[in-house]
């Protein structure tokens, strides 16, 4: 076995959903997902290509139609996007690992913008890359880039550049400036950017297009980007495992060789699935944001209201990020949370050691009271529970 597997960390997430799972006395908001199912408009058309008989293999890239469709949507969002740059894949995770495995070759550096979703960190780690992270900081509970320590680190010897904005867990945004800026560089530094937007749709703040800033909005198209989508976050499609790449031109036809050596290929009623979700975009990403909108709302007042609680209103994604002063080991207050308060929530130090002590909250529930009720529980844990500075 490598030993760069052997070194890889386990999910801190899973470590403490481990320890909580099967409870019916347990809150869980550990895991990024909601808790609504599937509008009955996208099951139902992977339902009819089951039926249909289409269970057979697609083409790598995926089906022509479902190309054509997100080309149009991503048109729509951030200017033409031809059907020639989209691949599609099995999820958020399998796009970002195939454009890691397309862009990354052991010994090579990478730099990576964290506290982040862990995969994005592991995955370079696993090709053998030499990985730099450059932290967020917080202020007063949001956090905030220092663009040019950023770009410091960035040089012609760094590879690839990893950001995840809308982040996942802090919620910080990147600002259309900045990704100027940061591409500007990159250009510069013959550095490829690999942006996971997978978060895009969830953006609190008024745009026009109803989405956060998108490297698509800034770049050519045979810029060194790679921009990572999934249908997971914004069509209540996590467990279809869907998403989609969008690429140089010059880069699909070997993501293609790639994607028949990783899985082949996407079963085609989950394409099926995603093509239906397309068509319903208008109506089911608004009526999702709006909702995780009022969730955001209830339970954000409700944190800040907690004695010494840091935290700030996430601009995108689905999350609520604080720190509990007195408590600076996270991994053991969500454990004791879990066993002590019945209470799921995600440590910060799954992502990355400059959240250690803080601890993230997925919002995205069907219910806003039961958000109430963990406040509840957590208010009375820290009641009874001594400082553990």
């Amino acid at each position: 076995m490598r030993q760069t597997i052997l070194e890889l960390s386990e999910s801190r997430i899973r470590e403490v959903a481990n320890a909580g799972m099967g409870r019916q006395d347990v809150l869980p908001f550990w895991f990024g997902e909601s808790d609504e199912r599937t509008p009955e408009v996208v099951s139902e058309a992977a339902i009819a290509s089951i039926r249909a008989g289409e269970t057979f293999y697609s083409h790598n890239l995926g089906l022509p139609e479902l190309r054509e469709a997100i080309a149009g949507y991503c048109s729509a969002l951030h200017g033409t996007v031809g059907v020639d740059r989209i691949a599609v894949t099995s999820g958020g995770v399998n796009a970002l690992m195939l454009a890691v495995q397309m862009l990354v070759d052991a010994g090579d550096d990478v730099v990576a913008v964290t506290p982040v979703w862990p995969n994005l960190t592991a995955q370079p780690l696993i090709m053998g890359a030499r990985l730099r992270c450059v932290a967020l900081t917080p202020r007063q509970g949001r956090w905030m880039l220092d663009i040019d320590v950023l770009l410091e680190a960035i040089t012609p010897s760094t590879r690839l550049l990893v950001l995840n904005a809308p982040n996942n867990p802090t919620g910080w945004t990147l600002t259309r400036a900045e990704q100027q800026r940061i591409l500007a560089h990159c250009r510069q530094t013959g550095t490829w950017v690999l942006a996971d937007e997978v978060y895009e749709r969830l953006y609190y703040e008024p745009t026009a297009r109803g989405c956060a800033p998108s490297f698509l909005d800034v770049a050519e198209a045979s810029d060194r980007l790679v921009v990572a989508h999934s249908f997971s976050k914004s069509y209540l499609m996590t467990g279809w495992r869907l998403g989609w790449l969008v690429m140089p031109a010059a880069m699909t036809p070997h993501m293609g060789k790639l994607l028949e050596f990783n899985t082949s290929c996407v079963s085609v009623f989950t394409q099926r699935a995603g093509m239906a979700a397309l068509r319903a975009a208008d109506t089911i990403t608004p009526q999702v944001v709006a909702h995780l909108r009022r969730c955001r709302d209830t339970l954000v007042p409700l944190l800040q209201a907690l004695p010494g609680v840091q935290l700030a209103p996430a601009l995108g994604g689905m999350y609520a990020f604080f720190s509990l002063p007195g408590h600076p080991d996270a991994v053991a207050t969500a454990k004791r949370l879990v066993t002590e308060a019945g209470l799921g929530l995600a440590p910060g130090e799954a992502f990355g050691p400059e959240a250690a002590g803080w601890l993230r909250w997925c919002y995205a529930s069907h219910d806003t009271a039961r958000l109430q009720e963990g406040v509840r529980r957590l208010r009375v844990w820290l009641e009874k529970t001594p400082d553990a500075r």
